[in-house]
């Protein structure tokens, strides 16, 4: 265990961590970063297309610059994975798999977990041929193939937008019908030229070319006869489970969709605990990496406004 204390800990590298790190530093507060996969899903995406002032820039060099950014201001960033958060006196105590630390205040910016199909080949062709942002990779494929795997809003509106770029999108849903609102199914229905809906259809196998390029997937039913569908890159949206766990642990509450609640100010219901990035639905199912960004800016600024107070009553004290 560490004796090191620090004005704020934050959990997470990806858009939101980072981005209260920077603003941690930039408010001179003692400021740790912990991540145990470095960039989250960004740092996976490839290339990002609607970062302002970047017409286009790769998802882990977006990461990288704003790591180096936080580092710039002070902040220190540990690849470490944290195991538990706890309230020890006025401090909460901070346990890695590495160590023990002390802090006044901490960010939950975790984010979520895109859900995946589970089959061969899924984790080592994603960016390269599979993908689970249509937002971030859609302009790749422009003038191409896609299938897109989904029966929700998420997949309706990620389709609709992808056939702006494809010539053809296919959008494979397992049952014979869509979860979507019908406002969004009917936008698809209206495009036959460019978006295929196959009903009960799922990926039964994502193909590898000998040199290890994607290849195609293999439906579970037939499709002009044969369960083989050429396509140049899938999309998945599935859905995503926000990573919430620890701060559950802490005592903070979640939401009625199972998000950490906070206030417009990203304080959750413990003083000191905050939240940021898609660990939280502060704007609804919309989450992007300006949001995330935003967010931990303002869990930064609340952890200073918090940190200022403790100060004033003459700082954070342990229980030993």
């Amino acid at each position: 265990m560490t004796d090191e204390h620090y004005d704020i800990i934050i959990i997470g590298t990806g858009a939101a961590g980072l981005s209260a790190g920077v603003y941690a530093g930039r408010y001179n507060m003692k400021a740790l970063i912990f991540g145990a996969e470095f960039g989250g899903e960004t740092a996976k995406a490839g290339s990002v297309e609607n970062w302002p002032g970047d017409i286009a820039t790769d998802g882990y060099d977006l990461m990288a610059r704003m790591k180096k950014h936080a580092e710039h201001v002070g902040a220190k960033v540990i690849e470490d994975e944290v195991i538990s958060v706890s309230k020890i006196g006025t401090c909460f105590s901070v346990k890695t798999k590495e160590g023990e630390y002390h802090t006044t205040n901490v960010v939950f910016a975790q984010g979520s977990k895109r859900r995946r199909l589970g089959l061969p080949n899924e984790d080592e062709l994603t960016s390269n041929g599979v993908h689970f942002c249509v937002t971030c990779d859609g302009p790749i494929y422009t003038g191409k193939t896609v299938a897109l795997v989904g029966g929700g809003d998420a997949a309706a509106k990620g389709a609709h937008l992808i056939a702006e770029y494809v010539n053809k999108v296919y959008v494979l849903v397992r049952g014979d019908k869509m979860r979507a609102e019908p406002v969004n199914v009917e936008r698809l229905v209206k495009m036959p030229e460019k978006i295929t809906i196959l009903y009960n259809a799922e990926v039964k196998e994502i193909k590898k070319t000998p040199d290890g390029k994607f290849g195609g997937i293999t439906l579970s039913r037939n499709h002009k006869e044969t369960p083989d569908l050429p396509i140049d890159g899938l999309f998945i949206e599935v859905g995503a489970d926000p990573n919430v766990g620890l701060a559950k642990d802490a005592g903070v509450l979640l939401d009625t969709i199972g998000h950490v609640a906070t206030d417009n100010m990203m304080q959750t219901n413990v003083p000191g605990l905050y939240a940021a990035g898609d660990i939280v639905a502060h704007f609804g199912h919309f989450k992007q990496d300006i949001t995330a960004s935003a967010m931990g800016a303002v869990a930064a600024t609340s952890a200073y406004a918090h940190f200022k107070e403790h100060l004033e009553k003459g700082g954070c004290k342990h229980e030993n």
